[in-house]
């Protein structure tokens, strides 16, 4: 049988019957009055799950739908006969939108929901239901309405709890054969599943759920590579998803970890709260020897971003007790503590200290680039410095062998000592012009240097007097 699931259908229910105008006519009863009968309501279409659909292939090959109409009403107060609801019978977890508007209307996820699509037609009046006192005669009767009519698409999504992912030939048709009594088509050529299979798995204590395998989904999905990822839509109501990967696939860029980063994309580009659900992740075809030789850096890898990797043999039913026990936990309890391992401390070291060398990198190449940026002017400085002291260190070496020379050469003495502070004063008024343009430190210091300057001058002054005073006595 071929799987449908998107199909779009027309409904359109029944009109009502149309009152009849009517009079008794009878021998001997002369103006009998009005008999005219009520028309019949029109059929309404109805929706039923069905748990025992599994696809909407009968509406692929029958699109149109039309309840039939109630009768019309007829004389000698014979009303019409309503007209019965069409019945449309869709598998458990269809869901009903509206065609033009994309508005969901329904979803029929419990067996046995009933849903009206379009309502019938109700039946007209006759004319007997308009006579009154002062109208004793009315020729006229009332029309039924319409029934209501849809464009209507209907999309199908299997409820299961349980939803296998991979790409085409890692096993998941085995697995589900496996756990369940399900027997899907297996073959050793890709996309061997075109549709979708359930499987009832019988769990511990009584226990049971439902477990999906959809096709295989490969990179580009979302583009419309391989079957399209259309095929997603039929695990959005799974609440564990379980990663099937094959550890033995052969050809180019197939590796273990690029298809479960490939698996992950996908199902991200298509919802991104399909991709958050709790995933299981399953290595696959463990009775290969390349794939015991590809377990260990697979399961390394995923431990670092601290996800469990659970090694399985779907041939051989390695494993598989494990794998089943983490997913009934999650299923029934809720908790994912066995989905998830600790990450290493190699790994946790080795990240702490490439962060510190990448943050001493970038310290050390801001300090380079502020050193750069400043060593011209903190090397010239104390040149500047240097011509600034010795400028100011020349007066004060001409002060001291001004001091030096004896008291006898006093007359030449003073012309040398004036000659010794103008210099020193020129000096200290260029120091003093130079000095606040390049730093203001430099004016405070050669303030001091010109007072201690200007002290040591006014000494000979104080010598002077002596000498005159000796010249008088004489």
């Amino acid at each position: 049988m071929k799987f449908v699931d998107e199909v779009r259908i027309f409904v359109k229910a029944g009109d009502g019957g149309n009152g009849c105008v009517s009079f008794r006519r009878e021998k001997f009863i002369e103006r009998g009055g009005p008999n005219g009968g009520d028309g019949g309501n029109g059929g309404s279409v109805i929706f039923v799950a069905d748990p025992q659909l599994t696809t909407l292939l009968d509406y692929r090959y029958q699109q149109h739908h039309r309840a039939k109409s109630g009768e019309h009403g007829m004389g000698n107060d014979c009303n019409g006969r309503a007209a019965e609801d069409m019945i449309l019978k869709v598998p458990v977890g269809t869901l009903v939108k509206d065609h033009a508007t994309e508005e969901l209307l329904v979803d029929l996820s419990q067996p046995g929901q009933v849903w009206e699509a379009a309502k019938g037609g109700r039946g007209g009046l006759g004319n007997m239901n308009f006579a009154t006192s002062t109208r004793q005669t009315p020729r006229f009767a009332q029309d039924g309405t319409k029934g209501e009519e849809f464009t209507l698409r209907l999309e199908l999504k299997l409820l299961a709890d349980v939803g296998l992912l991979g790409f085409p030939n890692a096993g998941k048709s085995t697995f589900i054969s496996r756990v369940s009594r399900a027997r899907p088509k297996i073959a050793d050529y890709p996309f061997t599943t075109l549709a979708p299979n359930l499987g009832m798995v019988q769990y511990k204590d009584h226990l049971s759920f439902v477990m999906a395998d959809i096709p295989g989904i490969i990179e580009g999905a979302s583009e419309g590579v391989g079957l399209g990822h259309q095929f997603l839509r039929h695990v959005e109501r799974c609440k564990v998803l379980i990663h099937l990967i094959d550890m033995g696939a052969e050809g180019e860029g197939r590796e273990p970890l690029h298809d479960f980063d490939v698996l992950n994309r996908e199902l991200e580009k298509y919802s991104e709260e399909l991709s958050r659900r709790p995933q299981v992740v399953a290595a696959n075809k463990q009775d290969l020897p390349d794939a015991q030789a590809r377990l260990g850096p697979f399961t390394e890898a995923l431990r670092e971003r601290g996800i469990r990797v659970f090694p399985v043999s779907c041939a051989t039913g390695e494993g598989m007790q494990a794998l089943m026990d983490a997913v009934a936990e999650v299923l029934f309890t809720g908790r994912t503590d066995k989905l998830h391992v600790e990450a290493p401390p190699r790994a946790k070291g080795a990240a702490r200290k490439s962060g510190a060398s990448v943050a001493r990198a970038t310290i050390a190449a801001v300090r380079e680039a502020f050193s750069g940026s400043e060593a011209p002017s903190t090397k010239k400085a104390p040149a500047k410095k240097a011509a600034k002291a010795k400028s100011t260190k020349a007066p004060a070496k001409k002060a001291a062998s001004a001091k030096k020379k004896p008291a006898t050469k006093s007359a030449k003495a003073p012309a040398k000592k004036g000659a010794a502070k103008r210099a020193a004063a020129k000096s200290t008024k260029a120091a003093a012009k130079k000095a606040p343009a390049k730093k203001p430190a430099a004016k405070k210091t050669s303030a001091k240097k010109s007072a201690t300057k200007k002290a040591p001058a006014k000494k000979p002054a104080a010598k002077k007097a002596p000498a005159k005073k000796s010249g008088g006595r004489r």
